[in-house]
C-alpha cells in the first residue's frame, strides 16, 4: 500500500514519541496485574467454568444479578465473562475464557470506555489468554447469543433509570411492551430475543409474540404466524414477571376477537392490520453473505522501525495458519467479522495499537464503501497459543 492510502499513514507513527513506550513490558504487565488484583469484581473468577456478568455504573464494575442474566439495557455497557474447559496439546484440560464488552445502542461514551478498559484489565488478571470481543447490541454475534437461552433488551439504563425515579412525582399508568422472536441465525435452536419496544400498535407483527404489561395485568398477544417456541418463551417470560408480583395474565391469539382489546390499548382502536413491524434488530451478520467483503489478511508490524499495516493475502482459500508470524499482530477480515491474532513475540507497540487499528480499519471500510452498517462489524482478539475454535474455523474457511 502506498503511503497516501488510508491506514498505512500509520507507518509514520513512532512509539518513542508517545506515552506507550512501556506498554507490553514486564513492568507494564506487573502494574496492570496489580491494579486488576485489587478490583473486587474479579476476585471470584478465573478458576472454575462459569458465566459472569457485570454492568458499568459510574465507572465502577458492578455484579449483575444472576436472575437477570440475559437482560441488557440499551443505555448501558456490560462485561460478560464465559470460562470453560478445553483440551490442550498435552491431553490435559485447561480453562479458556471469552470476554465480551457489550455496548448498548444508547450507552454513554464514558460507560463504553470504562467497559473496554476494564475488559483489558480482566484479561490481564486472567494472564492475557482470554479472547476479547467487542459486542454491539444491534449486531449480536453467534458466540454471544449462544450463551443465553433468551436475550431481553430493555429500554433505559442505570443513569436514565435513576433519573426517572427522582423525577416521578406520582404514580401514572404505565405500558410496557415486549417483543419475542427467534434469533434468525443463532447456533442454539432455542435462542430467543426479547426486545422492549414502543408500546403502540405499530410495534405489533403477526410473526411474533408480544407481552403487554399494563398496571395490574399482563396480556400475551400471539401473532397468527408465531412459532410454538416463541409461545413457550413468552409463557416463561410471563412466569418470571409474575413471580415478584401476583397479577392477572390473559393469553389471546391474534385470530381471536378478544385480541382487539390489546390493539386498542396500544392506540389502534380502528386498525385492522395486517401488522408488520420491522424487527428491532439489524440482520445478523451470518444472515446475508451475498454482499460480504472478500477475505483479507493484514499484518501490523513495527519491525522496520515504523508501524506498518499491510495486506498479506486476500481471497477465499488463499489464507491459512502458515501465513501467521508470532513476531507480529495480524488482522483477519472474513468479510463479516474482524479477528485480531496477537503473536506471542509481538512488540509492545503492536500489542498496544491493535484495537485502534481495527476500529480505524472498520471506519475506513464504511467510508470507502458507503456502507452505513460497517461500524457494526464484530471485533475479536485472540492470543497465539490460546486461539478459540471460532477463530480457527474462521482462519481455515
Amino acid at each position: 500500500m502506498a503511503p497516501h492510502e488510508g491506514l498505512v499513514h500509520m507507518k509514520e507513527y513512532d512509539w518513542r514519541d508517545s506515552n506507550v513506550e512501556n506498554i507490553g513490558t514486564e513492568l507494564d504487565h506487573k502494574v496492570k496485574y496489580n491494579s486488576a488484583a485489587t478490583e473486587p469484581a474479579w476476585q471470584e473468577v478465573g478458576n472454575t467454568p462459569g458465566l459472569y456478568i457485570w454492568r458499568i455504573e459510574d465507572f465502577e464494575v458492578v455484579p449483575w444479578p444472576r436472575e437477570q442474566y440475559g437482560d441488557f439495557h440499551e443505555g448501558d455497557s456490560y462485561i460478560v465473562l464465559h470460562s470453560y474447559k478445553v483440551g490442550s496439546k498435552d491431553g490435559q484440560e485447561k480453562l479458556a475464557h471469552d470476554i465480551f464488552f457489550w455496548l448498548g445502542s444508547k450507552t454513554t461514551q464514558d460507560e463504553a470506555g470504562t467497559a473496554a478498559y476494564k475488559t483489558v484489565e480482566l484479561d490481564e488478571f486472567l494472564h492475557g489468554v482470554a479472547v476479547q470481543h467487542r459486542e454491539l447490541q444491534k449486531e449480536p454475534s453467534d458466540d454471544f447469543v449462544s450463551l443465553f437461552s433468551r436475550i431481553r433488551i430493555l429500554s433505559g439504563g442505570v443513569r436514565s433509570g435513576f433519573t426517572h425515579v427522582e423525577a416521578e412525582e406520582e404514580p401514572k399508568e404505565t405500558l410496557t411492551l415486549l417483543r419475542i422472536f427467534k434469533h434468525p441465525t443463532a447456533k442454539r435452536a432455542d435462542s430467543i430475543l426479547i426486545y422492549e419496544v414502543e408500546p403502540t400498535w405499530q410495534s405489533l407483527d403477526e410473526n411474533d409474540v408480544f407481552v403487554l404489561e399494563r398496571n395490574d395485568k399482563i396480556w400475551v398477544w400471539q401473532g397468527k404466524n408465531c412459532s410454538p417456541m416463541e409461545k413457550a418463551k413468552a409463557a416463561q417470560v410471563v412466569h418470571d414477571m409474575t413471580i415478584a408480583k401476583h397479577i392477572d395474565v390473559e393469553v389471546v391469539a391474534q385470530a381471536e376477537s378478544r385480541s382487539r382489546t390489546i390493539v386498542t390499548m396500544l392506540g389502534g382502536e380502528d386498525v385492522e392490520g395486517p401488522f408488520q413491524a420491522p424487527r428491532p434488530i439489524i440482520s445478523s451478520k451470518g444472515q446475508d453473505t451475498t454482499n460480504n467483503r472478500p477475505r483479507k489478511l493484514f499484518r501490523l508490524s513495527d519491525a522496520s522501525g515504523q508501524l506498518r499495516f499491510d495486506v498479506v493475502k486476500e481471497g477465499s482459500g488463499a489464507i491459512n495458519s502458515s501465513d501467521l508470524d508470532g513476531n507480529d499482530v495480524f488482522l483477519l477480515d472474513t468479510g463479516s467479522t474482524i479477528w485480531v491474532w496477537q503473536g506471542s513475540g509481538a512488540s509492545r507497540t503492536e500489542k498496544a495499537m491493535w484495537i485502534k487499528v481495527a476500529e480505524l480499519y472498520i471506519r475506513q471500510l464504511g467510508e470507502e464503501s458507503g456502507d452505513s452498517k460497517a461500524y457494526l462489524t464484530p471485533i475479536s482478539k485472540v492470543v497465539e497459543g490460546n486461539e478459540s475454535p471460532a477463530f480457527i474455523k474462521a482462519l481455515e474457511a
